[in-house]
């Protein structure tokens, strides 16, 4: 794995780093990284095999500076499961990477709640996690809530009238939707936390078209975006390390602005090194965290405030 020109990675051996789908792609890369310059690690990951095999070549690199965690996302009971572990073993967490992903399955399918799949596993699951996580995150001495979004939010919509996409299912209208959600979340949560004193630097990143299993496993593989994904590739995709890239400055960025969103600088914020990237004004409008954000608690059924 490389980094970009004149990176600059600080000492973070004394920081507990939660990474949500940390098997594989910028998960991956962003956890190995971490690691290496001395944080205790976490990959919460779906697979058990899938998340050994990601341990084991942590392991080879940085040994003793990762663990695994059983996290699906998908169960609001593996969510509760897995907290409630990370509790019992971490008297902080200094930054909580909420990364993984369900990309454009090309048919509806739901969550064992009966969400949407990609609502439900990229905003709601994430949701649900940061809230039962806030009072370890609040222990940190500067902690950090990190949300992956895409250049996808750009397109994306909140249908507040069919969230969970009963009426009609399309595939990349729901991803851009889970994903501006998460955009939204991050911007909402920068509010509350700055106007309540709550200390959380609440900020957003996102890869870029990165070379990972998300997007070759994600849209259907005859799908006409998926063929046309595969012919624009060798000019717009970069490889999973480098779409890491924008996650690990928002991690160690000596300098945050709260609510700032990382993304690549190269044309259209596909490729290239980390820096600002650009959020679109739908996903800043304080109406819609505020809904958004009810809707969020009376669907996972808790509150995201401390103390409750």
């Amino acid at each position: 794995m490389s980094l970009w020109p004149n990176a600059r990675i600080p000492d973070l051996s004394n920081q507990t780093i939660v990474i949500t789908g940390a098997n594989s792609g910028i998960g991956y890369y962003a956890a190995l990284e971490f690691a290496r310059a001395g944080a205790e690690v976490v990959l919460a990951c779906r697979s058990v095999e899938r998340g050994d095999r990601a341990l084991a070549r942590i392991e080879e690199v940085v040994p003793g500076r990762a663990r695994l965690e059983m996290l699906d996302l998908s169960d609001f009971a593996s969510v509760h499961e897995c907290a409630a572990r990370l509790k019992a073993h971490c008297g902080k967490i200094d930054i909580l990477l909420n990364n993984a992903g369900v990309m454009a399955p090309p048919t509806r399918k739901t969550t064992a709640q009966g969400f949407e799949l990609q609502l439900g596993v990229n905003f709601l699951g994430h949701f649900l996690l940061t809230a039962l996580l806030l009072k370890q995150v609040m222990n940190a001495q500067a902690p950090r809530i990190i949300q992956v979004s895409s250049i996808a939010h750009r397109q994306g919509r909140m249908a507040w009238e069919d969230l969970q996409s009963e009426r009609r299912y399309k595939s990349w209208s729901a991803y851009r939707q889970s994903k501006l959600a998460m955009l939204i979340f991050a911007q909402e949560l920068a509010r509350r936390s700055a106007q309540g004193g709550w200390g959380i630097l609440s900020l957003a990143a996102h890869p870029g078209i990165a070379a990972t299993e998300l997007v070759a496993n994600g849209p259907g593989r005859n799908s006409v975006i998926a063929m046309m994904q595969k012919l624009a590739a060798p000019f717009i995709q970069q490889p999973g390390d480098a779409g890491a890239w924008p996650l690990i400055l928002a991690g160690v960025d000596p300098n945050p602005m709260q609510g700032a969103y990382y993304a690549p600088q190269g044309w259209q914020e596909c490729r290239g090194n980390p820096g600002p990237g650009k959020i679109e004004p739908k996903a800043l409008e304080p109406s819609s965290g505020q809904r958004l954000w009810s809707i969020a608690e009376k669907l996972t059924g808790t509150s995201l405030t401390p103390g409750l």
